[in-house]
């Protein structure tokens, strides 16, 4: 296990997975760019949460909402008015920071009193200054439409992505035919002010959600958060994270958002951080639907034919950082193990290894061919061609075959296949696999149909 992201945010930036976000001016705090790589894993990522929530449930459907919506939504949702984070400055270095944060560091529940904040005493972390008093700061990015400013609306960059799911209950309940209990299931940007963002790409102000809300009967909402608990939690263990590096931690009273009935969060043991959100699962009662029926004028209640009874459904929700998920595969797989390669020239004393599980491993197959000379380029290119119709595949002729190798394990590729001299009359490729490091002569004819079976 790593004792720091260090090491994980190096790598990330030297093979292509996160880089800064506008670097070259000097970089933008707490905003990343996903790489070659990053932007494959991550589409893998959202691709097997979309199977697993969407497409092998015949219970849950898709939307994709725009982030653009009208500000009523965020009236309605309580937003505008109570979406705030304490808010305390240093009075020296003018350094801010959340007044929960500090209370956590030193062991204190953060529950807010008027003149309760003062009594504690806390100072700077930065420079031990005196702080100011609690202000709430609200974490929506407020923007306009229209073409003359003075004119325009105020509108909201989205802060979570629920929303658009709860204005268009009733359009996909009727269009889909649905019946209780269905869910709806979003993947899409949000965006928060954070006072304290940090730890890479672990809290960051512009983040992609994979959020699904479950529409239920009230008599029924107990038994479907318990469901959604434990398919959630297996999900992260079915796609190769330690088991032990995962645990629930129940919402104490005081940490309840003022809608929610019970949450409760999958935690991952980020390197340096300790146990940290990486997933929730809350009951939100009726209270979505509830307000947004009472500030847009629309019944949004749900008739019950069965039951014979009208009623507005309760909703559990489960949410997934697809960002932190990243992070979490990421550091999960990664290792460091003796020197493997046999490489003379680039021996050294550890080489990583990112274990990744082959489903969201961002390159399946390395082609390698042993010389750049013509007759050899021309078979490896053929080859990859086939492979790629199937696979993404990475083409590599720099280095040695050990350097090459070594490059291929630390960004996670489950299979390489070199072609040599040899493959020119035996129609033979050297598959080797990342993990077990074996190599099998494999048919070029049956390369495609081995790395099927291997890759499945």
């Amino acid at each position: 296990m790593l004792e720091s992201l260090e090491p994980m945010v190096s790598l990330a930036k030297r093979r292509g997975f996160v880089f800064q976000s506008s670097e070259i001016y000097g970089g933008l705090s707490s905003c990343y760019d996903f790489g070659p790589l990053g932007v494959e894993m991550k589409n893998n990522v959202k691709k097997a949460w979309w199977k697993a929530m969407a497409q092998d449930r015949d219970d849950v459907v898709g939307l994709d909402a725009s982030i653009l919506m009208a500000p009523k939504v965020w009236e309605a949702s309580g937003h505008v008015e109570g979406f705030s984070d304490p808010l305390v400055d240093c009075k020296s270095c003018k350094k801010r920071w959340r007044a929960d944060h500090l209370l956590e560091d030193r062991g204190i529940k953060p529950v807010f009193k008027p003149g309760e904040w003062l009594k504690q005493d806390v100072k700077c972390p930065e420079c031990g200054g005196d702080l100011t008093d609690i202000r709430k700061f609200n974490l929506m990015f407020k923007t306009f439409m229209g073409v003359i400013e003075e004119d325009a609306t105020p509108i909201y960059l989205r802060p979570e992505t629920c929303q658009g799911i709860y204005t268009n209950f009733l359009n996909v309940q009727q269009a889909m035919r649905k019946k209780l209990p269905f869910g709806i299931a979003q993947i899409g940007k949000a965006f928060r002010n954070e006072i304290t963002p940090g730890n890479f790409i672990f809290r960051t102000r512009e983040f992609e959600q994979m959020e699904q809300q479950y529409f239920t009967h009230p008599d029924e909402k107990d038994k479907f958060f318990k469901m959604w608990k434990d398919l959630r939690l297996q999900w992260y263990i079915d796609l190769g994270i330690k088991k032990e590096n995962l645990r629930f931690r129940e919402h104490e009273k005081h940490e309840l958002a003022h809608y929610a009935k019970q949450a409760v969060d999958i935690e991952y043991n980020y390197p340096g951080m300790g146990f940290k959100e990486l997933a929730g699962v809350h009951d939100r009662g009726d209270w979505d639907l509830t307000r947004h029926s009472k500030f847009s004028g629309q019944d949004l209640s749900y008739f019950d034919a069965e039951r014979k009874e009208k009623f507005i459904p309760h909703i559990v929700e489960t949410s997934d950082g697809a960002d932190r998920a990243l992070l979490a595969f990421l550091v999960d797989a990664y290792e460091e193990v003796e020197t493997r390669s046999g490489d003379e020239e680039s021996k050294h004393e550890k080489e990583v290894v990112l274990r990744l599980r082959k489903d969201i491993a961002p390159i399946k197959v390395a082609i390698l061919p042993l010389s750049k000379k013509e007759p050899l380029q021309k078979l490896s290119a053929q080859i990859q061609t086939e492979l790629r119709a199937k696979w993404m595949t990475q083409y590599d002729e720099t280095g040695s075959i050990g350097k090459r190798y070594r490059r291929q394990d630390e960004i996670g590729t489950p299979y390489c296949v070199t072609i040599d001299f040899d493959s020119l009359e035996d129609k033979k490729v050297t598959v080797r696999d990342r993990d077990t490091m074996k190599q099998e002569r494999v048919e070029i004819v049956e390369l495609k149909d081995f790395l099927e079976e291997k890759l499945n």
